[in-house]
């Protein structure tokens, strides 16, 4: 709960309700830890608080910062996760509305401007993280 708690007051103090969540544990040594996706748009939902309380009041639906839009999407395409049923290719415009959208949270959780990486080499720069990370724990 005190994730959620503080993961609710940095939302508030930049504008939004953390609405819902999922916590993933994993249990290392017999301790219980929390391990993956702690208030990330993929496991959480955001509502907009300025307009929470208009938008509830007419019945309509909260504007957000999640991956619900993407369920929708997929939904509104034919894909609901069934067994036989193919995955409806995206396109580009698409996928970058859903990085706008992960890139509009982030700036409004940290206050910072996200810079975009350099895309030119993936891969070397791939290699040289991989790399630097093993020599980290080495």
């Amino acid at each position: 709960m005190e994730v959620f708690i503080r993961g609710s007051e940095i939302a508030a103090q930049h504008g939004l309700i953390l609405v819902d969540t999922k916590y993933e544990f994993g249990n290392k040594d017999g301790k219980i830890m929390l391990i993956d996706e702690i208030n990330t748009p993929d496991s959480s939902r955001y509502f907009y608080a300025d307009e929470y309380q208009e938008r509830f009041d007419k019945g309509l639906p909260q504007k957000q910062l999640s991956k619900e839009f993407v369920r929708e999407w997929l939904m509104e395409n034919g894909f609901q996760g069934k067994e036989g049923q193919k995955i409806p290719e995206m396109t580009d415009s698409f996928v970058s509305q859903v990085s706008e959208r992960y890139i509009e949270l982030f700036e409004k959780i940290t206050g910072e401007e996200f810079i975009k990486a350099d895309i030119t080499n993936v891969g070397a720069r791939i290699e040289t993280n991989c790399l630097q990370f093993l020599e980290s724990i080495l």
